[in-house]
């Protein structure tokens, strides 16, 4: 991992010619890793232009740096959402990521590790170990990518969203054996932004492939709550930028609803946009001009944060 680490700062410190590259997370030992004859797939959905990961094995960062004089020295690691099954991985991951680069932003997909697979042990915290990683890495390398150390928040779709909400609201309480020295930096996030998320895992609000894709068919309840993230919401979890549509049929907008009342009770400076209409998985929305807003907000309320 060292001799990775000094290769990227050696190709990557002029930014202004790179556009992105891609890194592993961990080093020769992957936490949690069973030795499979599985194999990591791609696929476009069909009757669609999204590609869909499946199966992942080596988990990895994709890095997209924006030009030295647009950069403003934030960085967002994005997790794409699709059920804890697959992963949207351009649709909610690069698009959203080249979009960050527009405005300054460095973007950063995490290509995580998903409970359904047959080579990972400890299914139930393997995508959370993953996110937390990448994290200490992206910190790690902040100097040499652009990035203020204090600026780097979790950006989640869908139960990409979910795995955002569990790290932002129990980071610090569960960790992998330490590796290397990138272990030992912060974890801290800090700032969240939660596109249509699960946020619940109570059956009355839940989305039910996610949990059961997560959990198994018949979870223990110290897990549904554990995992229930609008119980662990305190004055520690960050800032965090949430939009949902009221017409979402796959995932309540409830999930949203009670993480913003949840983070209003501790005066959070946090943003919680309600669209009328759009329905599940709208991403960017580019061809619907109310549903593509959320991209302005959300810029504007990171340049006023604190």
């Amino acid at each position: 991992m060292k001799i990775l680490i000094l290769l990227t700062v050696f190709l990557f410190t002029d930014f202004t010619f790179a556009q992105s590259f891609t890194i592993p997370i961990w080093g020769k030992v992957i936490p949690n890793r069973i030795e499979t004859d599985e194999v990591e797939t791609t696929e476009f959905a069909e009757n669609s232009n999204i590609l869909l990961i499946k199966n992942v094995q080596v988990p990895t960062i994709e890095v997209f740096l924006p030009k030295n004089e647009n950069l403003n020295k934030k960085a967002v690691i994005i997790c794409p959402g699709g059920g804890y099954q697959v992963l949207a991985y351009n649709w909610e991951g690069t698009e959203i990521a080249k979009w960050l680069n527009e405005n300054g932003i460095v973007g950063i997909v995490l290509k995580y590790r998903l409970p359904t697979s047959k080579s990972v042990e400890n299914k139930q915290f393997t995508p959370f170990f993953d996110l937390q990683r990448a994290i200490k890495l992206v910190r790690f390398n902040s100097k040499n990518w652009g990035i203020d150390e204090d600026k780097i928040g979790i950006m989640g779709f869908s139960a990409g969203g979910h795995l955002a909400a569990t790290f932002g609201t129990h980071f610090g309480t569960s960790s992998f054996q330490n590796t290397d020295e990138i272990d030992l930096v912060s974890e801290t996030p800090n700032f969240l932004v939660l596109a249509y998320p699960v946020i619940s895992f109570q059956d009355s609000i839940t989305h039910s492939g996610s949990k059961s894709a997560l959990l198994g068919e018949n979870p223990d309840s110290n897990d549904v709550y554990f995992f229930s993230n609008e119980f662990f919401v305190s004055q520690n979890t960050p800032p965090t930028f949430i939009f949902h549509a009221q017409d979402d049929n796959l995932v309540s907008i409830k999930n949203s609803e009670l993480f913003y009342r949840k983070l209003e009770k501790y005066n959070s400076k946090s943003e919680f946009v309600i669209f009328p209409k759009g329905g599940h998985g709208f991403s960017l929305a580019k061809n619907d001009k109310l549903l593509h807003s959320w991209t302005d907000k959300l810029i504007l309320w990171l340049e006023n944060l604190k």
